[in-house]
C-alpha cells in the first residue's frame, strides 16, 4: 500500500466522483480507477460503489477514509515541522472559514495580513461552521474559525468577535414598530433560517425550544444577503448577527433588539496537541491584534 494510493482515495471520497477527482489531481480517469482497484485488491475489500453519477463509499471505504485522513494529517504536520526547522521566510496555512464569517470580516483582514506577510500563502476553504470544526479535528485544516461554544477540551480557542443577535422583519410587519421583542412572541412566525451545517442553526433552535416552541422554517440558506432580501420581500422573519443587519441596506427592513441576551461569538480554533506552524501562529497573533 502506498501513500499515493491513499491520497487518491481521499480525493475520490472528497468529490464523490472518480471523474471529478481525476480532474482535480490532473490524472486520467482510467489511471485513477486502476489505482483505486489496486488498493481494493490489496485490502481484499470493495471500497467504492461506482454508479453513473457518483462514487459512494462502502462500510469498508468509510473505515479506510477515516484512517487515510489521520495519515494525511500526520504527514502534513511532519512537513510543517520540517519547514519551520529550516526557518524558511515563507509558509502556508490551511484555514476553514464559514461563508457567513468570511464575507463579513475576513477580506480586509486577509488583505492586511498578505501585505504584512507576503510570503505566507493562505489556503481558504469555505464550509459550514460544524464542518469547519470537524475538519480541524480531523487535520484537514490547521486553523478554523468557529462559532462558540465548542469543546475546549479538544480545541485551543482564540476569541475574536462577540455580537448580539437581532430580529429582522419587513417594514410593515406587526412587530416593525417595536424596539424590543421577546423571542416567545415569535412562536407563530415563519423563519428564513440557516442551513443545517451552520452552527447558528443549532444555537437558535435551542433558543426557540427553551422558549417553548419549534420554529416554523419556510426556507434555509447559507447566504445572509439572500436571507435579508427574502425578509425584505415579506416572506418571513430572521435573526442575524448585528454586523450582518448593519449591512442590510434595503429600506424595507427593520432591525429590532431581542429581549434575550443571545450572543454570536467567533473564535479561531486549533486542535489541542497539534503542532501549529510558525505561519499559523503568526496569523493567530495578527488576527487577535487586528480589530475586525
Amino acid at each position: 500500500m502506498e501513500l499515493r494510493q491513499l491520497q487518491l482515495f481521499l480525493e475520490v471520497a472528497k468529490h464523490k466522483s472518480i471523474t471529478k477527482a481525476a480532474e482535480s489531481m490532473h490524472l486520467s480517469q482510467p489511471a485513477l480507477s486502476k489505482s483505486i482497484k489496486a488498493l481494493e485488491d490489496e485490502l481484499g475489500m470493495k471500497l467504492i460503489i461506482r454508479t453513473n453519477k457518483t462514487s459512494d463509499l462502502t462500510d469498508a471505504g468509510r473505515i479506510v477514509l477515516e484512517y487515510s485522513q489521520k495519515m494525511a494529517a500526520v504527514l502534513n504536520e511532519m512537513k510543517t515541522t520540517l519547514n519551520d526547522i529550516t526557518n524558511l521566510s515563507m509558509g502556508q496555512i490551511d484555514i476553514g472559514l464559514p461563508p457567513f464569517i468570511g464575507s463579513l470580516f475576513f477580506p480586509r483582514v486577509m488583505a492586511k495580513f498578505h501585505h504584512a506577510f507576503p510570503n505566507i500563502e493562505l489556503n481558504i476553504t469555505e464550509y459550514g461552521g460544524a464542518r469547519v470544526v470537524k475538519s480541524v479535528e480531523e487535520g484537514e485544516f490547521e486553523l478554523g474559525v468557529a462559532v462558540l461554544p465548542i469543546d475546549e477540551q479538544q480545541f485551543d480557542v482564540y476569541p475574536i468577535v462577540e455580537e448580539e443577535m437581532k430580529l429582522l422583519v419587513y417594514k410593515d410587519h406587526p412587530l416593525a414598530t417595536r424596539n424590543v421583542v421577546d423571542i416567545k412572541e415569535l412562536k407563530d412566525e415563519e423563519f428564513i433560517f440557516y442551513h443545517e451545517e451552520f452552527a447558528l442553526n443549532k444555537i437558535m433552535r435551542n433558543q426557540f425550544i427553551a422558549a417553548g416552541f419549534e420554529p416554523k422554517i419556510l426556507f434555509q440558506s447559507s447566504q445572509w444577503d439572500l436571507m435579508t432580501e427574502m425578509v425584505a420581500a415579506n416572506l418571513g422573519v430572521t435573526i442575524l448577527p448585528d454586523s450582518i443587519c448593519n449591512r442590510a441596506f434595503n429600506t424595507d427592513l427593520r432591525v429590532i433588539d431581542l429581549k434575550e441576551d443571545i450572543l454570536w461569538r467567533l473564535a479561531v480554533i486549533t486542535k489541542q496537541g497539534r503542532y501549529i506552524s510558525n505561519a499559523g501562529r503568526t496569523f493567530i497573533d495578527f488576527i487577535l491584534k487586528e480589530p475586525l
